[in-house]
This record gives C-alpha cells, structure tokens and sequence, in this order.
C-alpha cells in the first residue's frame, strides 16, 4: 500500500533530516519534489495545489528554519496537512436512533461492492449486532448467489426474492422483513453497471428516496485512481453519499484515489479493503495512513518527544545526558 510514494518521500526526509540547518532553497527544493512525487502517485492535480501551498507557507516559516530541527520539522507539517487531507479523524457509520438502520451500498460493477457488504455485515456481527443483507442487485445474474453464499459464510441471513422483479419494491419488502426479525442493520447491495449510466442513476435515486438509507456509502476500487474519484463525485452530485469505501487498497502502491477523494467530494472514506478475505476490512484512520505514506511509522512520535524534551530546562546538578537529547541523532 502506496509502496511508490513512499519510497520517494523517505528519499527526499532522509536529505532533509541529514542537512542539519536548513536554508529556505533547500525547504523549496524538497517540497517540488514532494510535489511531483505527490502527482506521480497519480494524486489530483488540485489537490496537490492546495497540499502544495498550505505546507510550504508553514514550511518556510522562521520559526521552522531556525529550529534545532528544521528537517523533522519540515516532516511533521507533511504529516499534518496529509492528516487534515485524509480527513483528520475516523469517520463512523452513523447509526438510527430507531432500528433498523439502513445502509444503501452503491458502486460500479468490478468495485468489490458486493464482498464490500458482506465484510461490512461481519463486522456489524461482530460487534452484537443483528444485520441482515439485501441482494437488490437484480441486473447482474450471479450478484444474488454471490451474496447469499457470502451471507452462509458469515451466518448473516440474505433477503432475496425470485418473484419481484423490481429493486424498489424488494428494498422496501427487505425492510418490512427485517423489523419483523428484529434486525437493527440492514444492508442493501444495489446494481452496478459496467459505466455510468441514466438508468442506473434513476434507479438508485428511486430506492434512496423510498427506503431513506441512514447512509449511502460508494465503494470504489482503489486502483483506478482518478477514475474512482471522477466516478465518486458523479455519484456524489446526481444521487448523494455520506460515505466512501476503498477496496484493494492492498495491490495500491500509487495512492491516488486515497489523497485525493475526499477532498473532492467532501465526504469521509469509512472503511478500506485490504485483501480479498471476507475479514479483511479495516476502519480508516487519517493519522496511522498518513504515517504509512510518509514511510514514518513511531519516528512522528519520536519527533514529538524530541520537541518536548527542547522546551524542557536540563536540571543544573543533572550529568547524565538524557535519551531525550539523543534522540536527534538517533532519528
């Protein structure tokens, strides 16, 4: 996961970090660099803009040239900024305060939708609940055997019907079923088309304005990088999510569709697929993935403490030198 970039960026930390003193032309140097590393893991272009210009405002501030550690400083405003990029903060699904909550899955075919909702019930489970997943992808042939299949695997019930033939109505009917069994989540995989489509859309439109999901979540695949973004904010303008999924975020060494989604359709990336096993789906947290692209891992924690221990007085009788103050050297 996002293998390439991070190999470039700790090539460029690495120079950084052993200049020592840093001059304002070589903060500049390195954030072109960070930049085109940024535009060849195939990150939007306005995207990488406005990264760009926040970083280096904060970058080529005094306060960080004429600090003891201007390149781990230089380093942590990266950290930060990808941070607020990312999203800052994990984003849960919301829940109804009335059971049960209706989750409406919806994506292009190949996306790992219907995996997607299934690891999804699972975790659901896991957690106590009672979910309950909906095959109302009716274009797709083996859309419905594939979830039921899923479903026996994980001991979640799949609701399907050979006699209805409309999504809305069996989306409706799923709902109906599931208060009457006492299921708190419901899970609609919906129909994906190969592209997008005015039938498509017109349909999902129809089955959100009729069951009133709690969330509409988009699963993307990772790997087709702006496509995904391109396609999301399509989905985000003609039919509204709350939500996004990123699957095969596993075979993604470029990581443009991560950096790059929210910030064009504003809204939250929930959950990503690291793997085609059906526990394979982590909760997406902006910090940890910001740390996994900068190549960085506990050394951001380390550099907090470095500038911790800076502030901090050495006691007059003290004679040890404390591992605090090796820290630079270690890093």
């Amino acid at each position: 996961m996002f293998e390439s970039l991070t190999e470039k960026l700790e090539s460029i930390f690495k120079r950084l970090r052993g200049k020592g003193l840093l001059k304002e032309e070589d903060v500049e140097l390195a954030l072109k660099e960070i930049r085109l590393a940024l535009l060849e893991a195939d990150v939007n272009f306005r995207v990488v803009k406005d990264l760009f210009q926040k970083i280096k405002e904060k970058a080529i501030g005094k306060e960080v040239l004429e600090s003891l550690t201007p390149g781990q400083q230089v380093i942590k405003i990266v950290n930060e900024e990808l941070c607020e990029l990312l999203g800052k903060t994990n984003s849960k699904i919301q829940l109804s305060p009335n059971p049960p909550t209706i989750l409406m899955m919806v994506g292009l075919h190949g996306s790992g939708k219907t995996t997607t909702a299934a690891k999804l019930a699972r975790l659901f489970k896991k957690e106590g609940r009672r979910p309950m997943l909906v095959a109302a992808d009716l274009q797709r042939p083996a859309a419905i055997d594939q979830l039921v299949t899923l479903g026996s695997q994980i001991d979640v019930p799949v609701y399907y019907s050979k006699e209805i033939h409309d999504p809305i109505t069996l989306c409706n009917e799923s709902v109906k079923k599931a208060r009457l069994e006492a299921r708190d989540i419901v899970i609609l995989d919906t129909a994906g088309r190969l592209h997008i489509d005015d039938s498509l859309m017109t349909e999902l439109r129809k089955i959100k304005e009729n069951v009133l999901p709690k969330e509409v979540i988009f699963v993307a695949d990772a790997m087709t990088g702006q496509d995904a973004v391109n396609i999301a904010r399509n989905f985000e303008d003609q039919i509204g999510i709350d939500g996004i999924i990123l699957t095969k975020m596993d075979g993604d060494a470029r990581g443009g569709a991560a950096l790059s989604i929210r910030a064009i359709t504003g809204k939250p990336i929930k959950f990503i697929g690291v793997g085609e096993r059906i526990e394979m789906l982590e909760s997406f947290h902006p910090e940890r993935i910001a740390s996994r692209i900068l190549g960085m891992g506990d050394v951001l924690s380390l550099i907090e403490q470095v500038q911790k221990s800076l502030t901090r007085k050495r006691p007059r009788n003290s004679r040890r030198l404390s591992w605090m103050k090796r820290l630079p050297l270690m890093i």
